[in-house]
Protein backbone atom coordinates (compact mmCIF):
# COMPACT_ATOMS: atom_id res chain seq x y z
CA UNK A 1 0.00 0.00 0.00
CA UNK A 2 2.69 2.64 1.04
CA UNK A 3 4.62 1.71 -2.21
CA UNK A 4 1.54 2.60 -4.01
CA UNK A 5 1.08 5.88 -2.43
CA UNK A 6 4.91 6.64 -3.74
CA UNK A 7 3.92 6.16 -6.79
CA UNK A 8 1.00 8.46 -6.68
CA UNK A 9 2.80 10.88 -5.18
CA UNK A 10 5.70 10.69 -7.47
CA UNK A 11 3.60 10.84 -11.02
CA UNK A 12 2.22 13.94 -9.76
CA UNK A 13 3.76 16.63 -12.38
CA UNK A 14 5.80 19.42 -10.63
CA UNK A 15 4.58 23.03 -11.63
CA UNK A 16 7.74 24.89 -12.88
CA UNK A 17 8.59 27.90 -10.81
CA UNK A 18 10.21 31.73 -11.31
CA UNK A 19 13.67 30.42 -9.99
CA UNK A 20 13.35 27.27 -13.08
CA UNK A 21 12.61 29.98 -15.61
CA UNK A 22 15.01 32.02 -14.34
CA UNK A 23 17.71 28.62 -14.56
CA UNK A 24 16.63 27.66 -18.10
CA UNK A 25 16.67 31.14 -19.75
CA UNK A 26 19.91 32.06 -18.03
CA UNK A 27 18.75 34.89 -16.40
CA UNK A 28 18.15 36.25 -12.83
CA UNK A 29 14.78 35.91 -11.18
CA UNK A 30 14.58 39.79 -11.15
CA UNK A 31 14.54 39.79 -15.35
CA UNK A 32 12.00 37.27 -15.33
CA UNK A 33 10.03 39.14 -12.99
CA UNK A 34 10.82 41.98 -15.16
CA UNK A 35 9.13 40.08 -18.51
CA UNK A 36 5.74 39.25 -16.98
CA UNK A 37 5.37 42.63 -15.49
CA UNK A 38 7.19 45.76 -17.41
CA UNK A 39 8.30 44.03 -20.58
CA UNK A 40 9.41 47.10 -22.54
CA UNK A 41 12.04 47.27 -20.17
CA UNK A 42 13.59 44.32 -21.40
CA UNK A 43 16.22 43.63 -24.31
CA UNK A 44 14.24 41.95 -26.85
CA UNK A 45 16.55 39.27 -27.04
CA UNK A 46 16.63 38.49 -23.01
CA UNK A 47 12.68 38.73 -23.55
CA UNK A 48 12.06 36.36 -26.28
CA UNK A 49 14.89 34.23 -24.29
CA UNK A 50 12.48 34.20 -21.08
CA UNK A 51 9.28 33.77 -23.04
CA UNK A 52 10.40 30.63 -24.61
CA UNK A 53 11.87 29.30 -21.23
CA UNK A 54 8.20 29.94 -19.89
CA UNK A 55 6.51 28.29 -22.92
CA UNK A 56 8.65 24.92 -22.72
CA UNK A 57 7.97 24.87 -18.85
CA UNK A 58 4.65 25.36 -19.03
CA UNK A 59 4.97 28.34 -16.40
CA UNK A 60 2.26 30.12 -14.44
CA UNK A 61 2.53 33.27 -12.93
CA UNK A 62 1.36 33.05 -9.21
CA UNK A 63 -1.11 35.85 -9.18
CA UNK A 64 -2.34 35.65 -5.92
CA UNK A 65 0.98 35.65 -4.42
CA UNK A 66 1.82 38.80 -6.87
CA UNK A 67 -1.30 40.82 -5.96
CA UNK A 68 -0.71 40.41 -2.07
CA UNK A 69 2.60 41.52 -2.20
CA UNK A 70 2.05 44.22 -4.29
CA UNK A 71 -1.48 44.84 -3.24
CA UNK A 72 -2.95 44.74 -6.51
CA UNK A 73 -4.35 42.81 -8.83
CA UNK A 74 -5.07 44.18 -11.59
CA UNK A 75 -8.41 43.27 -11.80
CA UNK A 76 -11.57 45.19 -12.83
CA UNK A 77 -14.99 44.09 -12.86
CA UNK A 78 -18.29 44.79 -14.49
CA UNK A 79 -21.65 44.87 -13.58
CA UNK A 80 -24.43 44.67 -16.87
CA UNK A 81 -28.06 44.31 -16.97
CA UNK A 82 -27.96 41.37 -19.46
CA UNK A 83 -26.02 38.76 -21.46
CA UNK A 84 -29.27 37.46 -23.49
CA UNK A 85 -28.79 39.93 -26.25
CA UNK A 86 -25.95 42.17 -27.49
CA UNK A 87 -26.87 45.42 -26.55
CA UNK A 88 -23.65 45.55 -24.18
CA UNK A 89 -21.30 42.77 -26.38
CA UNK A 90 -19.57 45.34 -28.94
CA UNK A 91 -19.07 47.63 -25.84
CA UNK A 92 -17.85 45.37 -23.55
CA UNK A 93 -15.38 44.07 -25.85
CA UNK A 94 -13.69 47.25 -26.32
CA UNK A 95 -13.69 47.71 -22.76
CA UNK A 96 -11.55 44.61 -22.39
CA UNK A 97 -9.40 44.94 -25.39
CA UNK A 98 -8.35 48.26 -23.85
CA UNK A 99 -7.95 46.67 -19.80
CA UNK A 100 -5.69 44.22 -21.49
CA UNK A 101 -3.35 46.96 -23.12
CA UNK A 102 -2.90 47.88 -19.37
CA UNK A 103 -2.19 44.58 -18.09
CA UNK A 104 -5.81 44.85 -16.27
CA UNK A 105 -8.40 41.33 -16.29
CA UNK A 106 -11.72 41.50 -16.69
CA UNK A 107 -14.18 40.14 -14.57
CA UNK A 108 -18.22 40.54 -15.63
CA UNK A 109 -21.18 39.79 -14.32
CA UNK A 110 -24.80 39.82 -15.17
CA UNK A 111 -27.76 41.64 -12.94
CA UNK A 112 -30.51 40.38 -14.63
CA UNK A 113 -31.90 44.05 -14.73
CA UNK A 114 -32.45 43.45 -10.68
CA UNK A 115 -30.95 46.12 -8.09
CA UNK A 116 -30.60 43.63 -5.58
CA UNK A 117 -28.67 40.86 -7.56
CA UNK A 118 -26.72 43.47 -9.24
CA UNK A 119 -25.60 44.72 -5.52
CA UNK A 120 -24.58 41.45 -4.77
CA UNK A 121 -22.62 41.13 -7.97
CA UNK A 122 -20.84 44.50 -6.94
CA UNK A 123 -20.03 42.71 -3.53
CA UNK A 124 -18.54 39.82 -5.26
CA UNK A 125 -16.51 41.51 -7.78
CA UNK A 126 -14.93 43.62 -4.80
CA UNK A 127 -14.43 40.53 -2.77
CA UNK A 128 -12.46 39.04 -5.63
CA UNK A 129 -10.13 41.84 -5.50
CA UNK A 130 -11.32 44.48 -7.97
CA UNK A 131 -9.84 47.60 -8.18
CA UNK A 132 -12.45 49.69 -9.70
CA UNK A 133 -15.87 49.16 -11.17
CA UNK A 134 -17.99 50.04 -14.41
CA UNK A 135 -21.45 50.40 -13.64
CA UNK A 136 -24.12 50.54 -16.41
CA UNK A 137 -26.38 53.63 -15.89
CA UNK A 138 -26.58 55.60 -12.67
CA UNK A 139 -29.66 54.45 -10.73
CA UNK A 140 -28.94 52.55 -7.80
CA UNK A 141 -29.33 52.30 -4.15
CA UNK A 142 -27.11 55.30 -2.55
CA UNK A 143 -26.19 52.19 -0.12
CA UNK A 144 -24.34 51.13 -2.42
CA UNK A 145 -22.25 54.10 -3.36
CA UNK A 146 -21.25 54.37 -0.32
CA UNK A 147 -19.97 51.15 0.41
CA UNK A 148 -17.70 50.95 -2.60
CA UNK A 149 -16.52 55.01 -1.65
CA UNK A 150 -15.45 53.95 2.27
CA UNK A 151 -13.64 51.17 0.37
CA UNK A 152 -12.17 53.45 -1.99
CA UNK A 153 -13.21 51.59 -5.08
CA UNK A 154 -13.06 53.76 -8.21
CA UNK A 155 -16.47 53.60 -10.45
CA UNK A 156 -17.30 54.99 -13.47
CA UNK A 157 -20.65 54.92 -14.97
CA UNK A 158 -21.14 54.44 -18.99
CA UNK A 159 -24.14 54.11 -21.74
CA UNK A 160 -25.70 57.63 -20.17
CA UNK A 161 -24.15 60.97 -19.95
CA UNK A 162 -26.63 63.36 -17.58
CA UNK A 163 -24.73 66.93 -17.13
CA UNK A 164 -26.66 67.24 -13.76
CA UNK A 165 -24.73 64.22 -12.24
CA UNK A 166 -21.86 64.38 -9.99
CA UNK A 167 -20.28 60.79 -10.53
CA UNK A 168 -17.75 59.89 -13.30
CA UNK A 169 -19.21 58.77 -16.20
CA UNK A 170 -18.62 58.17 -20.09
CA UNK A 171 -21.56 58.06 -21.96
CA UNK A 172 -24.13 59.06 -24.20
CA UNK A 173 -27.16 61.72 -23.33
CA UNK A 174 -30.45 59.51 -23.93
CA UNK A 175 -32.91 62.25 -23.41
CA UNK A 176 -30.74 64.61 -26.51
CA UNK A 177 -30.42 60.78 -28.47
CA UNK A 178 -34.21 60.43 -28.43
CA UNK A 179 -35.45 63.91 -28.31
CA UNK A 180 -33.35 64.17 -31.60
CA UNK A 181 -35.30 61.08 -33.52
CA UNK A 182 -38.38 61.96 -32.67
CA UNK A 183 -38.10 65.13 -34.01
CA UNK A 184 -37.44 63.63 -37.12
CA UNK A 185 -40.28 61.52 -36.81
CA UNK A 186 -42.45 64.03 -36.58
CA UNK A 187 -41.36 65.85 -39.14
CA UNK A 188 -42.30 63.03 -41.71
CA UNK A 189 -45.57 63.76 -40.70
CA UNK A 190 -46.53 61.52 -37.46
CA UNK A 191 -48.47 62.86 -35.03
CA UNK A 192 -49.23 59.23 -32.65
CA UNK A 193 -46.39 57.09 -31.39
CA UNK A 194 -46.30 54.38 -29.45
CA UNK A 195 -43.20 53.48 -27.70
CA UNK A 196 -41.99 49.93 -26.38
CA UNK A 197 -39.84 50.01 -23.90
CA UNK A 198 -38.20 48.20 -20.95
CA UNK A 199 -39.53 49.08 -17.28
CA UNK A 200 -39.06 52.72 -16.49
CA UNK A 201 -38.31 51.46 -12.78
CA UNK A 202 -34.55 50.82 -11.86
CA UNK A 203 -33.31 52.05 -14.78
CA UNK A 204 -32.72 55.94 -15.77
CA UNK A 205 -31.63 55.05 -19.60
CA UNK A 206 -35.28 54.05 -20.31
CA UNK A 207 -36.92 57.03 -18.23
CA UNK A 208 -34.30 59.12 -19.56
CA UNK A 209 -35.85 58.05 -23.57
CA UNK A 210 -38.78 58.02 -22.37
CA UNK A 211 -38.45 61.73 -21.73
CA UNK A 212 -36.70 62.43 -24.87
CA UNK A 213 -39.96 61.66 -26.92
CA UNK A 214 -42.23 63.55 -24.32
CA UNK A 215 -40.27 66.62 -24.70
CA UNK A 216 -39.93 66.54 -28.78
CA UNK A 217 -43.58 66.17 -28.59
CA UNK A 218 -43.94 69.11 -26.11
CA UNK A 219 -42.11 71.36 -28.50
CA UNK A 220 -44.96 70.07 -31.35
CA UNK A 221 -47.94 70.74 -29.12
CA UNK A 222 -49.02 67.20 -29.39
CA UNK A 223 -51.13 66.06 -26.38
CA UNK A 224 -49.93 63.38 -23.82
CA UNK A 225 -52.47 61.07 -25.07
CA UNK A 226 -50.65 60.80 -28.57
CA UNK A 227 -48.11 58.47 -26.99
CA UNK A 228 -49.01 54.96 -26.45
CA UNK A 229 -46.45 53.58 -23.90
CA UNK A 230 -46.27 49.71 -23.31
CA UNK A 231 -43.38 48.63 -21.10
CA UNK A 232 -41.72 44.63 -21.03
CA UNK A 233 -38.33 43.28 -20.82
CA UNK A 234 -35.79 43.08 -23.48
CA UNK A 235 -36.58 40.14 -25.81
CA UNK A 236 -37.45 39.90 -29.53
CA UNK A 237 -40.68 37.86 -28.88
CA UNK A 238 -41.82 40.78 -26.15
CA UNK A 239 -41.25 43.28 -28.30
CA UNK A 240 -43.67 41.34 -30.65
CA UNK A 241 -46.40 40.74 -27.51
CA UNK A 242 -45.89 44.83 -26.59
CA UNK A 243 -46.49 45.56 -31.09
CA UNK A 244 -49.67 43.26 -31.01
CA UNK A 245 -50.86 45.35 -27.50
CA UNK A 246 -50.40 48.83 -28.96
CA UNK A 247 -52.09 48.04 -32.41
CA UNK A 248 -54.62 46.41 -30.83
CA UNK A 249 -56.31 49.65 -29.64
CA UNK A 250 -58.83 52.16 -31.36
CA UNK A 251 -56.37 55.17 -31.99
CA UNK A 252 -53.21 53.27 -33.49
CA UNK A 253 -49.86 55.01 -33.87
CA UNK A 254 -48.36 55.61 -36.84
CA UNK A 255 -44.99 55.13 -36.00
CA UNK A 256 -44.06 52.59 -32.79
CA UNK A 257 -40.58 53.53 -31.47
CA UNK A 258 -38.56 50.56 -29.65
CA UNK A 259 -36.49 51.32 -26.41
CA UNK A 260 -33.63 49.79 -27.99
CA UNK A 261 -33.27 47.18 -31.62
CA UNK A 262 -34.03 44.17 -29.99
CA UNK A 263 -37.97 45.16 -28.75
CA UNK A 264 -37.94 47.23 -32.38
CA UNK A 265 -37.01 44.27 -34.56
CA UNK A 266 -39.86 42.11 -32.14
CA UNK A 267 -41.85 44.57 -33.18
CA UNK A 268 -41.25 44.37 -36.89
CA UNK A 269 -41.49 40.55 -36.84
CA UNK A 270 -45.34 41.22 -35.83
CA UNK A 271 -46.21 44.37 -37.92
CA UNK A 272 -45.27 41.72 -40.77
CA UNK A 273 -47.05 39.08 -39.64
CA UNK A 274 -50.06 41.16 -39.43
CA UNK A 275 -50.09 42.43 -42.72
CA UNK A 276 -48.40 45.72 -42.49
CA UNK A 277 -46.47 47.32 -44.99
CA UNK A 278 -43.51 48.64 -43.49
CA UNK A 279 -42.73 51.68 -43.84
CA UNK A 280 -45.75 52.67 -46.31
CA UNK A 281 -48.31 51.47 -43.52
CA UNK A 282 -46.38 51.99 -40.28
CA UNK A 283 -43.23 53.38 -39.28
CA UNK A 284 -40.51 51.42 -36.87
CA UNK A 285 -37.50 52.46 -35.30
CA UNK A 286 -35.00 51.30 -32.75
CA UNK A 287 -32.47 52.37 -30.83
CA UNK A 288 -28.33 50.78 -30.32
CA UNK A 289 -27.71 50.31 -33.64
CA UNK A 290 -26.70 46.30 -33.07
CA UNK A 291 -25.96 44.16 -35.84
CA UNK A 292 -29.10 42.58 -35.96
CA UNK A 293 -30.77 46.09 -37.07
CA UNK A 294 -28.76 46.06 -40.20
CA UNK A 295 -30.22 42.27 -41.36
CA UNK A 296 -33.80 42.81 -40.63
CA UNK A 297 -35.85 43.25 -43.90
CA UNK A 298 -36.37 46.22 -44.29
CA UNK A 299 -33.27 47.52 -42.17
CA UNK A 300 -34.17 48.91 -39.56
CA UNK A 301 -33.73 53.24 -38.93
CA UNK A 302 -32.37 53.77 -35.20
CA UNK A 303 -29.86 55.15 -33.04
CA UNK A 304 -26.16 55.06 -33.58
CA UNK A 305 -24.43 54.42 -30.01
CA UNK A 306 -21.04 54.49 -30.38
CA UNK A 307 -20.15 51.39 -28.82
CA UNK A 308 -16.61 50.92 -29.17
CA UNK A 309 -15.30 53.90 -28.91
CA UNK A 310 -17.09 54.32 -25.38
CA UNK A 311 -15.63 50.62 -24.14
CA UNK A 312 -12.01 51.74 -25.11
CA UNK A 313 -12.25 55.43 -23.28
CA UNK A 314 -14.43 53.69 -20.47
CA UNK A 315 -11.02 51.51 -20.02
CA UNK A 316 -8.60 54.12 -20.29
CA UNK A 317 -10.48 56.65 -17.65
CA UNK A 318 -11.24 53.70 -14.89
CA UNK A 319 -7.67 52.67 -15.33
CA UNK A 320 -6.63 56.56 -14.84
CA UNK A 321 -8.78 56.24 -12.16
CA UNK A 322 -7.32 53.18 -10.03
CA UNK A 323 -3.75 54.56 -10.64
CA UNK A 324 -5.28 58.00 -8.73
CA UNK A 325 -5.41 60.26 -11.53
CA UNK A 326 -8.50 62.83 -11.21
CA UNK A 327 -11.18 62.51 -13.55
CA UNK A 328 -12.32 65.76 -13.75
CA UNK A 329 -15.07 65.87 -16.00
CA UNK A 330 -17.10 63.49 -17.19
CA UNK A 331 -17.47 62.89 -20.99
CA UNK A 332 -20.54 62.96 -23.49
CA UNK A 333 -20.42 61.15 -26.80
CA UNK A 334 -22.32 61.81 -29.76
CA UNK A 335 -24.94 59.73 -31.08
CA UNK A 336 -26.16 59.79 -34.60
CA UNK A 337 -29.45 58.59 -36.46
CA UNK A 338 -28.89 55.81 -39.39
CA UNK A 339 -31.94 56.46 -41.61
CA UNK A 340 -32.34 52.95 -43.07
CA UNK A 341 -35.67 51.29 -44.68
CA UNK A 342 -38.32 50.98 -41.61
CA UNK A 343 -39.13 55.08 -41.36
CA UNK A 344 -40.98 56.94 -43.76
CA UNK A 345 -43.89 59.71 -43.89
CA UNK A 346 -47.08 58.97 -42.02
CA UNK A 347 -49.90 57.67 -44.06
CA UNK A 348 -52.39 59.61 -45.50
Amino acid sequence: MNSNKKKSNNSVEKLATLADVAEQAQVSTATVSRCLNSPERVDPNTRERVFKAIDALSYTPNFGARAMAARRTQTVGAVIPTMENSIFARGIQAFQEELSNHGFTLLVASSSYKPVREEEQIKNLIARGAEGLLLIGYDRNPVIYEFLRNRKIPVLVTWAFDPAEFRPAIGFNNVEAMSNLTKKILNLGHRKIGFITASLQNNDRARNRLKGIQEAMKKADLPEKNLQLVQTSYSIDNGAKAFEKIMSGKERPTVVIGGNDVLAVGALRKAKEMGFRIPDDLSITGFDDIELAQVVDPPLTTVHVPHRRMGTRAAQILVSLINGEKFEKSEKLQTTILFRGTLGHAPH
